[in-house]
């Protein structure tokens, strides 16, 4: 089991009653062998405040546990205004398509495609178990463009971990790095049962 909450919550930064956290349960193909896709949402949350993670987060917890799934969660904050208006132009990119059936589906959709975070958060993805990251942390900090402090937080997955950090350029790193996967605005593990 995977437990993170604490870790994220000490992320979660909400400046006004604009700012909210996309927060998924999936259920991923490679625990569960009869989906027909790598992925399906079972549910999705929009957090406005700690508090209100805090309140639904007996529940995330049970339905991960019923569908075998992920409470997964991006750490790169959402605008209730600006999904608002990227939902309305992928309703009428969806109308124009006559692909009415996906025209529910374009507020989740829009949740995904913009952030509005002032520091943005990467995701580098590490799978092996007990790997010491120090070493590429110094190098992202000293040898990555802007020079300095890019470190956030490191997030336990079930077969390595997820280092976060703030953007840098990539192209030193993918010399000596090139196995790492970089995720510019995916999710990170909240819980995992």
């Amino acid at each position: 089991m995977i437990d993170n909450i604490e870790i994220i919550k000490d992320l979660l930064k909400f400046a006004t009653d604009d700012d909210f956290y996309y927060l998924q349960i999936l259920q991923r193909k490679k625990e569960n062998e009869q989906l027909g896709s790598n992925s399906r949402v079972i549910k999705n949350y929009y957090i406005k405040s700690v508090e209100h993670l805090d309140k639904v987060y007996s529940e995330i917890k049970q339905m991960c546990i019923i569908f075998n799934a992920r409470a997964m969660i991006r750490l790169n904050k959402r605008s209730y205004y600006k999904t608002a208006f990227r939902s309305m132009i992928n309703i009428a990119n969806t109308i124009s398509n006559k692909d009415f059936k996906n025209v529910k589906s374009q507020y989740d959709k829009a949740c995904g495609q913009c952030h509005n975070d002032t520091q943005k958060k990467w995701i580098l993805d590490i799978d092996e178990i007990g790997r010491d990251c120090n070493t590429m942390i110094l190098f992202i900090e000293r040898e990555c463009l802007p020079e300095g402090n890019k470190f956030i937080s490191i997030i336990p997955s079930k077969n390595g971990l997820h280092l976060i950090t703030t953007p840098f350029n990539l192209v030193e790193f993918k010399k000596i790095y090139p196995e790492i996967e970089i995720h510019k605005d995916n999710p990170t593990n909240l819980y995992i049962p």
